[in-house]
C-alpha cells in the first residue's frame, strides 16, 4: 500500500501514509531504472514531488521548508537525467515539471541554460545537489517525529539492554548533574546508543541463524564481521573529533579496491555506493569516497 498508494487514506493517516511514499522514492531517486507510476518516463523524484505537494496542502506552517524542498526536488530530478547523461530526457522532464506561472520561470529559464551546457557539473546542480535535499528532508521528518513522538523504539530498546546486561542503567544515571541545555542532547544521544545496540543485537541473531541454517557463501563471513563492526563502531558516539579525523586520513587506492569498485557498478549501478560499499571489501573508505573515486576512474 505505501509502495503503490492508496486511493482514500484514512484522514488521521494521511499524512504519515504520504511521507512514507515521499521517503520510499527519495531514497530510490538516483535509480531511474525504478519505476513507482504506469508511465515508464515518471522517474523515482518526480513521483516523490507529487507526494510533496500533497504534503505541503496539508500544512502551511512550514512554508518555507515546504518551498526549499519543492526546488530542490525539481532541480535533482532534472540532475539525475544529467548525471546518466540522458540529456534529451532531462529537457522533456523540464516541460512537464515547470508551468508559464511567473514564479516558476526564472528556475525554469537556469535549468534549460543548465541542459543546453550539457555539464552535470555547473555550479547550481552543485550547490543544489542531492545530499542537501537529503538533509531538508530530514529536518522536516525530525519536526514531524517530534510532534508525533512515541515511546516504542526506546521501550523496546531499553528492555534489550537490560536483558543483555549492557547496563542502561548507566546511561540513565548520565543525565545527572547536567544542564537544562545540555539535558535533551544527553537523551537523543542515548535514544541512538540503544536503538544501534538493538539492532546490532537483532542483526547479529539473523546473521547466526542464517550460518547454522544454510553454507555460506564464498566472502559472507568477511561482509558479516564488517556489517556487526560498522555498528559496533556506531555506539562510540561520544568519539572525540579528532579521533575520527585520524581515520580519515588519505590514503591511496589500491588495484585490489578499484577493481571491487568497478565490479560493485556493475552488480549495483551507479549511485547505489552505500550497496557498494556494504558488499566490497574496501579499506576504511566511506560512500563519498566510492562516488569521487568512480567520478576519477
Amino acid at each position: 500500500a505505501l509502495i503503490n498508494g492508496q486511493s482514500k487514506p484514512p484522514t488521521h493517516q494521511k499524512k504519515t501514509v504520504y511521507i512514507c511514499q515521499l521517503l520510499i522514492r527519495i531514497a530510490k531517486g538516483k535509480n531511474l531504472e525504478c519505476h513507482f507510476e504506469n508511465d515508464q518516463r515518471i522517474s523515482p523524484l518526480e513521483s516523490a514531488l507529487s507526494f510533496w505537494t500533497l504534503l505541503e496542502k496539508e500544512e502551511i506552517k512550514l512554508e518555507k521548508l515546504h518551498e526549499d524542498i519543492h526546488r530542490l526536488i525539481q532541480i535533482q530530478i532534472v540532475a539525475v537525467y544529467m548525471e546518466n547523461g540522458y540529456f534529451k530526457e532531462a529537457a522533456e522532464v523540464l516541460e512537464r515539471l515547470f508551468t508559464d506561472s511567473e514564479s516558476d520561470k526564472p528556475l525554469r529559464m537556469k535549468l534549460a541554460t543548465v541542459i543546453k551546457s550539457k555539464d552535470p557539473y555547473v555550479p547550481l546542480l552543485q550547490s543544489f545537489n542531492y545530499n542537501l535535499l537529503i538533509h531538508k528532508i530530514k529536518t522536516y521528518i525530525e519536526l514531524f517525529m517530534k510532534e508525533n513522538e512515541t515511546n516504542f523504539l526506546i521501550q523496546a530498546a531499553t528492555k534489550q539492554v537490560e536483558s543483555k546486561g549492557v547496563g542502561a542503567k548507566a546511561l540513565e544515571n548520565k543525565t545527572l548533574n547536567v544542564s537544562e541545555n545540555d539535558r535533551s542532547n544527553l537523551e537523543t544521544k542515548q535514544r541512538f546508543v540503544l536503538s544501534i545496540i538493538l539492532l546490532r543485537d537483532v542483526l547479529g541473531q539473523k546473521l547466526e541463524t542464517c550460518r547454522t541454517k544454510s553454507r555460506p557463501h564464498s566472502g559472507w563471513n568477511q561482509r558479516e564481521r564488517n556489517v556487526l563492526q560498522s555498528l559496533n563502531n556506531l555506539q562510540n558516539v561520544e568519539k572525540p573529533a579528532d579521533a575520527w579525523a585520524c581515520g580519515r586520513k588519505r590514503q591511496r587506492w589500491t588495484y585490489k579496491e578499484d577493481l571491487q569498485l568497478k565490479s560493485g557498478v556493475r552488480e549495483f549501478g551507479v549511485g547505489n555506493w552505500a550497496k557498494i560499499l556494504v558488499h566490497g571489501d574496501f579499506n576504511n573508505r566511506t560512500s563519498v569516497m566510492l562516488k569521487d573515486r568512480w567520478r576519477t576512474l
